[in-house]
């Protein structure tokens, strides 16, 4: 039904023999209300805000009897109801790692948006229903979308602990007052071990909150996005690579050659791991790595093609079920490319591994025994391996190169040290020069003392010209 200014207050009345005797009643439109209360007292403070709300020119509902405002709120969803909704809206056109990120970034907000801390479930509990469970789609068999909830049966544990939020989750609308958000922004800006997260990280899952405000306006549940008031800066934290733990190169080296020494499983992933250290290429790239990516000569320089990447996420997230998913390169339009020239040594290896184990009936270079993408948990078992042969005993216990990815790190260090132009090094990475000039500032800062060096030497050298004067 329609809102309506025609509303009038009629007097209360007592009513004997009853538990509530006072009776407030009002009329909208051509409909009557009545609320009944214990005291006079009540009925008249009840009554009172009634009033305030027309003087405040706001229109009444006929069904409900109630003012816009109460009425808004009364329909106003829970924060919970909300945010799986907004996990359903995503799905379809997200990518696979992006719906893992939209439910981790929501399963660390939403315990913050309730109304109590009794009987709150344990934290490990709590974000592993919310992450694999609440905001995790599924089709059903007549292919319509839903929550894994609503599809599953989910242990009894998660169960409970979904139970509990769906009671105590508040309102979007209590979500969005500001002291609420803060605890929510304060939330995502730490690690699951309370240490801070990255900036990075806690960009990206203040981008989910930020569109999760903003479906709430597109569904008319809010006016505005809340988080533009809000009064809160992101912790300083270190985006850095930390250098004194990225291998030199002669350690990095050792430990490629420590990974060949493990035997067929080592020998099978060596020219995975060159290909980090000597193209500074991320795992997912080289998972996507065709023999026809690649120029290999007999002598010389090479070069890799980049067209795509097989980022490893959880087959809960895929549309094929599959533990990967294929896409293009990262912040790259989907059918852009990266060229990468190679050094001879990795040369060597991509043709010394296409010789021996051949490719997939797709071309790629490396795979798993069945043809599937080779697993983190793998390369990083024969990485933890090599670290104890390559390194001495006191490198081992520290943090130098304890994972994989410090390879690439060491390649583009590497890159920037002897010389290479910034510009370039961003392009063969597949960095942005922002992103370039954050992680890796100080050994750019270096190598502009330097260039500043040659430009005094090539100053010095010019004047010196010029006072001679004509011969």
């Amino acid at each position: 039904m329609p809102l309506t200014y025609d509303v009038e207050f009629w007097t209360i009345r007592k009513r004997k023999n009853r538990p509530k005797p006072f009776e407030l009643r009002w009329r909208v439109g051509e409909r009557a209300h009545s609320k009944s209360y214990k005291t006079k007292t009540q009925a008249e403070g009840r009554q009172s805000q009634l009033l305030a709300a027309l003087r405040n020119r706001q229109q009444f509902d006929e069904a409900t009897g109630l003012p816009a405002d109460e009425l808004a709120a009364l329909n106003c969803p829970t924060w919970f109801e909300h945010a799986t909704a907004y996990a359903l809206m995503k799905w379809p056109k997200a990518a696979a790692k992006q719906r893992a990120n939209i439910a981790e970034s929501l399963a660390v907000v939403t315990p913050v948006f309730v109304s109590t801390s009794h009987g709150v479930p344990d934290a490990k509990v709590m974000r592993r229903a919310l992450h694999a469970w609440a905001f995790r789609a599924v089709r059903t068999p007549d292919g319509e979308l839903v929550s894994r909830t609503a599809a599953e049966t989910p242990p009894n544990e998660i169960t409970a602990a979904l139970t509990w939020l769906a009671k105590h989750s508040l309102k979007v609308s209590e979500a969005a007052q500001p002291d609420h958000l803060r605890k929510a922004l304060d939330a995502l800006s730490l690690k699951l071990n309370g240490e801070a997260a990255a900036e990075t990280t806690i960009h990206r899952k203040r981008m989910v909150l930020s569109n999760a405000m903003r479906f709430a306006v597109e569904r008319e549940v809010l006016p505005t996005n809340p988080l533009a008031r809000v009064d809160w800066a992101a912790p300083k934290t270190e985006d850095e690579v930390d250098f004194r733990y990225v291998p030199a190169p002669a350690q990095a080296r050792a430990l490629i050659q420590a990974v060949k020494e493990q035997g067929p499983r080592g020998e099978h992933l060596e020219a995975f791991f060159g290909c980090i250290y000597y193209a500074a290429m991320r795992p997912s790239e080289i998972a996507a790595l065709k023999l026809s990516d690649c120029s290999l000569p007999n002598a010389g320089w090479g070069e890799l093609v980049l067209e795509g990447s097989r980022p490893e996420v959880g087959s809960g997230w895929t549309d094929d079920g599959k533990p990967y998913e294929s896409r293009g390169l990262k912040r790259r339009a989907r059918r852009a490319t990266r060229t990468v020239p190679i050094p001879p040594v990795l040369v060597e290896m991509l043709r010394a591994h296409a010789e021996r184990y051949g490719v997939a009936s797709d071309g790629r270079l490396f795979r798993a025994a069945q043809g599937g993408r080779v697993r983190s948990t793998e390369y990083c078992e024969v990485w933890d391996a090599a670290r104890k042969r390559g390194l001495t005993a006191s490198e081992a216990r520290t943090p130098l190169a304890d994972v994989p990815y410090s390879l690439r790190h060491a390649g583009v260090s590497l890159w920037i040290k002897a010389g290479v132009d910034p510009v370039e090094v961003a392009h063969r990475a597949g960095h942005s020069i922002a992103v370039l000039y954050r992680f890796y500032a100080k050994l750019l800062r270096g190598m502009q003392f330097r260039a500043n060096q040659l430009i005094d030497e090539e100053l010095s050298g010019r004047h010196e010209d010029s006072a001679e004067g004509p011969t």
